[in-house]
């Protein structure tokens, strides 16, 4: 009696954690490949302990279960109450670049070599130069802004 305790909690751990694996956490295998060894153990088990017949008994029964188990997990979307179901929709630059304008000033606050930062308005923006390459301290005026990017020019 004490060997099916055993071998039913080997195979229900088992095709447990390949459910966790495949249903809640996909892409680790490390629970998949543990429940894929308790699985296995628990058969091996019932070969040795209960001979050829019963082993290849328990061993159709464990397979069959595994599939009806995961034919209806996922047919019956019965995990997606614990799903997450909510996206992210915003952006990381999303309205940074309103207060700026075609034609404002500012002052290089790296090299521009053609990508570095300047200041407008007592905020430092990355910009980039229409391809020469600036120092520090050089007055700039933005030309274009394109998505969010700010091109500049030096003043003359």
């Amino acid at each position: 009696m004490f060997m099916w305790v055993i071998i039913i909690a080997l195979l229900a751990i088992g095709l447990g954690l390949i459910i966790i694996e495949l249903v809640f956490i996909p892409g680790t295998t490390v629970v998949g490949l543990l429940g894929l060894i308790f699985t296995i153990v628990g058969i091996v088990i019932s070969y040795r302990h209960f001979g050829n017949d019963i082993g290849l008994y328990i061993l159709l029964g464990t397979s069959a279960a595994a599939l009806v188990t995961l034919y209806f997990s996922f047919r019956s979307r019965a995990w997606s109450r614990f799903s997450h179901k909510s996206a992210i929709d915003s952006k990381v630059n999303e309205g940074m670049l309103k207060e700026l304008n075609v034609g404002d000033e500012g002052t290089t606050r790296s090299a521009l070599r053609p990508i570095g930062t300047a200041e407008f308005g007592n905020r430092n923006f990355e910009v980039r130069t229409t391809g020469t390459f600036l120092d520090t301290g050089t007055r700039v005026k933005i030309v274009r802004i394109q998505s969010n990017q700010i091109i500049v020019e030096p003043l003359n």
